[in-house]
């Protein structure tokens, strides 16, 4: 019996999906919609390259989605706070679908590169304000002391379709081509509608606010002076900057291990098995006392093991093993990071606060994205892959310096009695 108890505390706790319908709903259907996005991430990046053999456009496609999580990730955090969530997360989701759709029609036929770019432009422009309403929207729908657990449970659900989406999407790609990628990108959107349906309402808990840029430069300064909190954004930027390898995916599956689309779609769906392996077992992540010394220590690791995949074009399955080890690593950090980002934050600044985090969050991998694009036009994806594992490595020990009460960082309770009300089902 002891033994099952010490087994069962290594694995991830799902009682928050027994406790709380309300949070079921939202983790079911973002766990369906996570699968197509990820085949649509596997398949626009893929489709720009075979359309110009250019790893620098795809660096164009990731800056065209960089921009609108820069210019509107914050106004949509400041919505959040001052909009019933539930309402924003179907409008956002319905646009999304719709950007889906729209790329699932024009690839019917051989589309023009600028077309593909202003759609992506718009669903990167939804997408910065789903994911912040998204975020925020959890801790209203369970407890503060079950917080660590739900979060763990999402990274469960997004790195298991990360898993799923990549590959079954290599196989489509192969099968069946581009568009009916797209399309089963857009039925999935549907079931994630019919999930948020069926949500309660989660209104501001301050009525009478307005989003605006009072209310943005009001979160600036709750982060500024939450130095903890600003070292979970740098070292997370300086993982995503110089170790991330996604843009260099294409032309390494096609011309290096010369695998093909389904290469691409493993290559994709590497580090999220590795993710999500470590997500499954988060038991005795989401209980450690040193939030800190672990994030650290967990993105050491993610560096390493980019380096070490840099250094395996020798071999496909061992480079797809250091991506598993890689994606292991980064699921750990992300529970801790945002652990310790939300639990610090009071309810009437989350959506803001969590839109500084998604900012960086998604904007850090798609910089990196840019950056190992650039640097493989000059000296090869290998050299690219392997300097910014090294980098990275080295990068933590600066974050580290510069910000020592990372290290000393210990679980912190939960901030404001709001949310560690049990929520409204």
């Amino acid at each position: 019996m002891s033994g099952g108890r010490r087994f069962g505390g290594i694995l991830v706790d799902i009682s928050p999906l027994r406790e709380f319908p309300a949070y079921r709903r939202l983790w079911l259907g973002q766990s369906v919609n996570i699968i197509g996005s990820q085949v649509t991430r596997v398949a626009l990046p893929y489709q720009v390259y075979v359309l110009t053999h250019s790893t620098l456009a795809i660096a164009g496609l990731t800056l065209v989605q960089l921009v609108p999580l820069l210019l509107f990730s914050l106004g949509g955090g400041s919505l959040a706070d001052v909009v019933d969530r539930r309402r924003l997360l179907l409008v956002t989701q319905v646009a999304l679908a719709s950007s889906s759709l729209a790329l699932a029609i024009v690839s019917l036929g051989t589309p023009a590169l600028p077309v593909l770019f202003v759609i992506a432009f718009v669903a990167s422009a939804f997408g910065s304000v789903d994911q912040p309403t998204r975020a925020s929207a959890t801790p209203r729908l369970v407890p503060a002391h079950r917080l660590p657990e739900a979060i763990a449970l999402g990274q469960l659900s997004f790195n298991a379709g990360s898993v799923i989406g990549p590959a079954i999407g290599g196989l489509i790609l192969a099968g069946i081509g581009v568009s009916g990628a797209y399309a089963v990108d857009v039925v999935t959107y549907g079931v994630s509608i019919v999930a948020i349906l069926g949500l309660p309402s989660i209104p501001p808990v301050v009525a009478g606010r307005r989003a605006g840029i009072a209310a943005i430069r009001e979160s600036l300064d709750f982060v500024r002076s939450r130095r903890v909190i600003l070292s979970t954004f740098a070292i997370d930027l300086n993982a995503m900057i110089f170790g991330m390898p996604t843009a260099l995916f294409p032309a390494l599956a096609l011309d290096v291990f010369r695998v093909g689309p389904v290469g691409v779609g493993l290559l994709n769906a590497a580090p999220a098995a590795g993710a999500f392996v470590a997500a499954f077992l988060s038991g005795l992540v989401t209980r450690l006392r040193r939030l800190g010394r672990g994030i650290i220590v967990a993105v050491v690791v993610w560096g390493a093991a980019i380096a070490l995949f840099g250094l395996s074009t020798f071999s496909f399955p061992l480079a797809l093993f250091f991506l598993a080890i890689a994606g292991g690593a980064d699921v750990l950090s992300a529970v801790l990071r945002s652990t310790l980002v939300q639990l610090t934050t009071p309810d009437e600044l989350r959506g803001r606060v969590s839109a500084i985090h998604i900012l960086v969050v998604t904007s850090g991998p798609r910089i990196g994205d840019i950056e190992a694009a650039a640097v493989a036009s000059v000296v090869g994806a290998q050299i690219s892959a392997i300097s910014g594992g090294v980098l990275c490595v080295l990068g933590v020990i600066g974050v580290a310096r510069l910000f020592p009460e990372l290290d000393r960082r210990l679980r912190p309770e939960a901030p404001t009695p709001v949310a560690a009300q049990a929520p409204a089902l």
